[in-house]
């Protein structure tokens, strides 16, 4: 059952920021402020993101104008992109399967180095664009090289198509993800806004496929809220098979199930989780093996990369003309060693702290343990953290901090790309660097924050509420004595 209308907290009331923002518009909302009849807290969140949405895409416009042929302007106007680039690259130009074993394919093109649920969602985007395009003979294409292919007329107005056509799928699977989040706490809708209005969804929403797990993570928190734990783990499931991240909330269930003693619920979660999974890899499986793996091959055997923090320990000692270079599988086994006893302290926390965490909360906390020592951290990892932190810290000075962050790093990384942050001394960019350590930080310290949530359940704004009346007895025995 919905809450009255009167039940929803109100932002203004609630949150300090949003308060002292309010003062512009005539101040918080009184007791006897009036409801809009059709404008709803849900149907504002959304409103919100179709805005976000729109104006994400239009901050491409200079790279589609040109169809991201201009390497230098993908840069300076920070408009880049990886869908025009895959679009020939892995193959849809000539509608590939993603994980064909036919030779000729093999030979002209690399394998998609994406879970299946993102192979699947390009593929299909793939055969949407053709349709859209008048579905063109394909067969002359395979009698050109790639890089020929890719500068044809025709081909250049399918990469601007498909590249239309997933951002209207992503403008879709992100007003979802925002319906669903201003539905987990339902006295708490407004918490959805920070997700709709988030600068980070604005300029990384488009840069790869990542917001197709971003709805399966929105979901499976809206699902556990309701208490259905096979369907929450279903969703974890198909999330898992689009990005390997969501299945780190059921690390995060199973603190709730363990201290609540609710096995019943793990296994049901746990189980729906893995058939999914499996029910979503097997056409890729059965298809082609080989290709099927390369997902874990490629992630295992690649270096430290962009926005890891390994990057900036490697350079700097290559600065200083020690040769060393972190070879993957040090990278590998220290980044599993870190983030396993980052899991131990986060199950310690849980079964540790006055009450039980917030699935939201626990989930926040192990992707971002996961993020902080990944040896790759893209600017679009950005949106793996944003459900879940508008939920684990409904806060605005926090998620203002944390984003903060991540949008200096945005800029930082494609300035870094373009050459633009190289000093005239050679070498590589300190300014750049100093830019992953303070993503890093701001990121750690809405980790604090959730973490002295956990810890004292009266500063979650969420718990607050039902800490108020115990504090309030508290005080009044404390006068009394």
């Amino acid at each position: 059952m919905s809450p009255a209308r009167g039940d929803w907290v109100d932002p203004t009331s609630d949150d300090p920021v949003v308060g002292a923002l309010s003062e512009g518009v005539g101040g918080p909302a009184g007791p006897r402020a009036a409801r809009h009849p059709w404008w709803t807290p849900v149907r504002v969140v959304l409103a919100m993101t179709a805005v976000v949405m729109a104006l994400g895409m239009w901050q491409k416009t200079n790279c589609y104008d040109d169809t991201w042929q201009d390497g230098n302007a993908r840069y300076t106007h920070m408009c880049y992109s990886d869908l025009p680039y895959l679009y020939t690259g892995r193959g849809f130009a000539e509608l590939s399967w993603p994980y064909s074993d036919d030779a000729q394919t093999r030979a002209r093109y690399e394998v998609m180095e994406y879970p299946v649920g993102i192979a699947y969602w390009a593929y299909g985007a793939a055969w949407v664009t053709h349709w859209l395009n008048g579905s063109p003979d394909i067969e002359p294409r395979y009698s050109q090289s790639v890089g020929d292919l890719s500068g044809t007329a025709p081909v250049l107005r399918e990469m601007r198509i498909f590249v239309i056509v997933n951002a209207l799928g992503f403008a879709a699977l992100t007003l979802l993800a925002a319906w669903l989040l201003a539905g987990v706490n339902r006295r708490r809708p407004w918490d959805a806004a920070a997700f709709a209005l988030s600068p980070a969804l604005l300029l990384t929403g488009l840069v790869n496929w990542d917001l197709v797990a971003v709805v399966f993570v929105a979901g499976a928190l809206w699902a556990w809220r309701r208490e259905k734990p096979l369907l929450t783990g279903v969703l974890i499931g198909l999330g898992t098979a689009a990005k390997l991240y969501p299945l780190f909330l059921l690390g995060g269930i199973l603190v709730i199930c363990l201290r609540q003693r609710r096995m019943r619920e793990l296994g049901l979660a746990t189980l729906g989780a893995a058939a999914a999974w499996v029910l979503a890899n097997a056409p890729a499986y059965l298809s082609g093996p080989a290709e099927w793996k390369v997902f874990w091959t490629f992630n295992s055997d690649r270096g430290a990369d962009l926005g890891s923090v390994w990057l900036v320990v490697q350079q700097a000692m290559e600065r200083t003309g020690d040769p060393f270079a972190f070879e993957p599988h040090t990278i590998n086994v220290g980044s599993w060693l870190f983030f396993g006893a980052w899991c131990i302290g986060v199950l310690v926390l849980g079964l540790t702290s006055p009450s039980t965490p917030r699935l939201a909360q626990l989930g926040f906390l192990v992707v971002a343990g996961f993020l902080v020592v990944n040896k790759v951290y893209s600017p679009q990892y950005v949106l793996w953290l944003l459900p879940l932190a508008v939920l684990a810290r409904p806060r605005w000075r926090d998620l203002i901090i944390w984003q903060a962050g991540e949008v200096l790093y945005f800029a930082a990384v494609w300035w870094y790309l373009g050459g633009f942050l190289a000093p005239a001394s050679g070498g590589d960019s300190g300014f750049y660097w100093a830019a992953i350590l303070i993503r890093v930080a701001c990121e750690l310290w809405l980790v604090a924050m959730v973490v002295r949530d956990i810890w004292r359940p009266r500063h979650d704004p969420v718990r607050a509420a039902e800490w108020e009346p115990q504090l309030r007895t508290t005080r009044s025995n404390a006068v009394a004595v």
